[in-house]
């Protein structure tokens, strides 16, 4: 027996495990009542799922919920970005359960440094905190030199260390290497959009080939591409879209988008003990419980994670989590998704996840939309075999694109890649193209350009 939700939500919960295979035929229940039916939203975009999110918390929160006792669960850590902004935007008390605000990981600060050189590369402090990382060879001595060197021309390090190399040296280590990176950053800044600038940072920085050979690298690698997706939400959304315009407005676009990461990184996570809303992973939610649960981001590539789709069990580890997920929910829970979300600052078109499909349509309340058959919608019962089991490597490698993909078609415009089918000679292509609808295309004849 469940003590924790009411019955409306552990059959969501059940009739979404029941679908793995390799599981005991053990299902929870209560004594509590049916309670609430489970809210489902589908959202035009992440902007908007994001907001209606806070809506929902407000008006909770109002009628005499805690903050505590609401929970915000999200499949990966990049995905808190835009849903901290809303709450930021909303002055939201919130606290990161398990993990750091999106402004406060390590590779975002690292990569804001390298913005920030960009923008002035007198700023001692950022240049304190990515001279050596990635690793240089620039070791304490060697900095503590540079910073009697700075003092006594009473100057910034910067300026000490071209003091000492000149223009530095591009492609060997130390701070030869390191002036030569900077100016390479900046000259190659200048005139381009703001997004482009973050490219430079979490790429031509080596942050990115760092954080490839870690052991949490993809993670930090997905907060790193998440960063190009604020700047180009904050570019949007602060001063229109800018692509042709002069080197000093972007460079004026740079220093407001580092002061709103400073902003966003200040003193908003609520202090411990202070009421505010629990944001985590899934993973990060085991073993907790809360009144109210939200869990956003239900689409296809994201929950399940397109990573899961060529591992073996994959997809029956993602349905376990979503399983979690929702037993997290007491008394409301609330599933949400968006037709399109920013990911690595492209526009990415998605389709529901499958585990919504899963609850029973007498389980829901949909808040904003009716159930409609998808038309061409893929089979997920015979996806995870033939993404898992039934391929073969000479079938993987005819595979040119990865399930989650962006790409662009001359006729039907950009679009996701959702699945496959067939042998090597007849491999036909799945493609949601948004306003275009999901299209089969024949392998040979697809014509798809990654974007």
């Amino acid at each position: 027996e469940n003590y924790r939700s009411h019955s409306n939500i552990l059959d969501a919960a059940n009739a979404i495990i029941s679908h793995n295979q390799n599981r005991l035929g053990k299902n929870l229940w209560t004594s509590a009542g049916k309670g609430e039916p489970v809210r489902i939203y589908e959202a035009y975009n992440d902007t908007d799922e994001a907001q209606f999110i806070v809506d929902e918390i407000k008006m909770l929160h109002a009628e005499g919920t805690s903050l505590g006792d609401i929970a915000m669960l999200y499949r990966s850590n990049a995905q808190s970005r835009v849903i901290e902004h809303a709450l930021f935007s909303a002055n939201l008390p919130y606290r990161v359960y398990g993990g750091l605000r999106f402004f406060e990981r390590a590779e975002i600060k690292h990569s804001l440094a390298y913005m920030r050189l960009i923008a002035n590369a007198n700023d001692d402090t950022a240049l304190l905190r990515v001279i050596n990382f990635p690793t240089r060879g620039i070791g304490a001595r060697t900095l503590e030199q540079l910073q009697v060197e700075a003092r006594a021309a009473n100057c910034s390090l910067w300026q000490a260390a071209v003091n000492r190399v000149g223009d530095g040296k591009k492609g060997v280590k130390g701070i030869e290497g390191f002036v030569a990176l900077v100016r390479e950053m900046t000259d190659q800044a200048y005139g381009i959009s703001l997004s482009e600038v973050a490219e430079i940072a979490t790429a031509l920085s080596g942050l990115k080939s760092y954080y490839q050979s870690t052991k949490e690298g993809e993670d930090r690698i997905e907060n790193l591409e998440e960063l190009v997706t604020a700047a180009v939400a904050f570019t949007n959304q602060d001063l229109g879209n800018h692509n042709n315009v002069d080197g000093d407005t972007e460079q004026d676009l740079l220093t407001q988008f580092l002061s709103h990461a400073s902003l966003e990184a200040g003193e908003h996570q609520a202090n411990v003990g202070h009421d505010a809303l629990q944001l985590m992973t899934v993973h990060a939610s085991k073993g907790l419980e809360f009144r109210t649960v939200f869990i956003s981001g239900l689409e296809e590539g994201l929950c399940p994670h397109e990573q899961s789709m060529y591992e073996s069990n994959g997809l029956e580890e993602e349905r376990r989590l979503m399983y979690v997920a929702v037993t997290r929910a007491r008394q409301r829970l609330y599933l949400s998704h968006a037709q399109s979300r920013m990911l690595h600052g492209k526009v990415r078109y998605g389709i529901p996840s499958r585990f919504l499909d899963e609850i029973p349509e007498e389980l829901l309340k949909r808040l904003n939309s009716k159930p409609v058959k998808r038309s061409g919608s893929p089979n997920y019962n015979e996806l995870p075999h033939r993404m898992n089991n039934a391929k073969s490597s000479e079938q993987k490698n005819a595979m040119p694109w990865r399930i989650g993909q962006s790409v662009d078609h001359k006729k039907f415009g950009n679009g996701v890649v959702v699945s496959y089918e067939g042998s090597v000679e007849d491999m036909r292509v799945q493609v949601n193209f948004g306003n275009a609808g999901l299209k089969w295309l024949a392998l040979e004849f697809a014509k798809l350009t990654p974007i």
